[in-house]
């Protein structure tokens, strides 16, 4: 008795994707599938970067296919596809990004720029191409947390060419100004420079964009909602209540302009004593995990608040890549992967599918 096409499938809808807990037939990954008496072979395409669980995978797709009766060689390839997917109306998304993830907070000192880089580094090192925007034009602070120096090339004359450290392309003010000088720029200046960091620097085919956004929820944060082409937002904050009263005003912001929460970051949850391992909650417990549920958010994780994250970011080598293998590290990579899940969830963008049409009066 031969194994049929619906057999395959039956057998791979009971298979679940670890990182979106779906099974692989709803999730529409099995692609490819060709059955010839006994023998099986199929590829799975996952709609997000999943260097580390490849192997993870396709072990437990094969596990599952030599549960049927009669099976032969089995062949399953599995590769991830990063696709672009809508931004919010009116706008359409930049020709060589295909998603631009906004990391913002609703105010300063909450660790928003040790999560934005670590996450973009997490990113790179499940395969995807990544670039990181230091938008934070009067605190800049991406180009000492990458270890990057030096000014970007021009080719051109008109655009710049992005830095780059760790797999990470970045572009940020800092290095086109002195680190000791202020930026004493009104808001419109700041917008304007902002944009032109986005739109004038040559990004090379990146499937992600990280946007460190300056902290708050002001004329700048709105301006910049409203004229960059973002995918998703995640917002970071800390368990104290009034880090949390603005991370949700934050959020609030981002819901009126029709920007998707991807999920919260909730930043040094807990103290850990370098001496004695002792844990404290030193700014609350749960507040994050209470916002996401009173908005009903994604709770994508929680980071201690360790001597190690803030001295890896100060020299230059931040924890994914200062420790991949560490506790900390772990947490960064697996919030990760939820973002990339959360934007591969989303509407695919089709803009380029339709024709131009140009109207001309004879």
């Amino acid at each position: 008795m031969s194994i049929t096409v619906e057999d395959v499938k039956a057998a791979l809808s009971k298979i679940v994707d670890p990182n979106t807990t779906k099974d692989f037939v709803s999730g529409k990954a099995v692609k490819n599938l060709k059955v010839d008496g006994g023998d099986i072979s199929l590829d799975i395409e996952l709609g997000y970067p999943a260097k580390s669980q490849i192997d993870a995978i396709r072990a437990s797709v094969i596990a599952g296919l030599k549960t049927l009766p009669g099976v032969g060689n089995i062949s399953v390839s599995v590769f991830s596809k990063i696709l672009a997917h809508t931004v919010q109306r009116g706008l359409k998304p930049m020709v060589k990004v295909k998603n631009i993830i906004a990391v913002a907070s609703g105010k300063g000192g909450v660790g928003k720029s040790t999560t934005a880089v670590n996450l973009a580094l997490a990113l790179a090192a499940e395969g995807a191409s990544v670039g990181l925007l230091d938008a934070d034009i009067y605190g800049p602070s991406q180009p000492m947390m990458l270890g990057v120096k030096g000014r970007p090339e021009t080719k051109d004359g008109k655009s710049m060419e992005p830095l780059e450290n760790y797999g990470v392309q970045v572009s940020s003010i800092g290095f086109l100004i002195d680190p000791d000088e202020p930026m004493v720029w009104r808001g419109p200046m700041v917008t304007q420079a902002l944009q032109q960091l986005l739109e004038q620097t040559n990004w090379r085919d990146l499937d992600y964009l990280i946007v460190d956004m300056p902290p708050g929820t002001g004329d700048i944060q709105l301006t910049l909602s409203q004229k960059v082409p973002v995918t998703g937002a995640v917002i970071v904050t800390t368990p104290q209540d009034i880090a949390l009263l603005d991370a949700r005003k934050g959020l609030k912001m981002f819901e009126k302009v029709g920007i998707p929460i991807l999920g919260v970051v909730e930043n040094m949850s807990v103290h850990i004593c370098t001496n004695c391992g002792h844990a404290e909650e030193i700014f609350g417990h749960g507040g994050g995990e209470k916002m996401c549920h009173d908005f009903g958010v994604d709770f994508l994780g929680a980071l201690p608040l360790t001597l190690a994250i803030r001295q890896q970011a100060d020299a230059g080598k931040p924890t994914v890549v200062a420790d991949p293998d560490g506790k900390e590290a772990a947490i960064y990579k697996a919030i990760a992967r939820k973002v990339a899940v959360q934007v591969a969830e989303k509407a695919k963008d089709m803009t380029s599918k339709f024709p131009t049409i140009v109207v001309k009066n004879d």
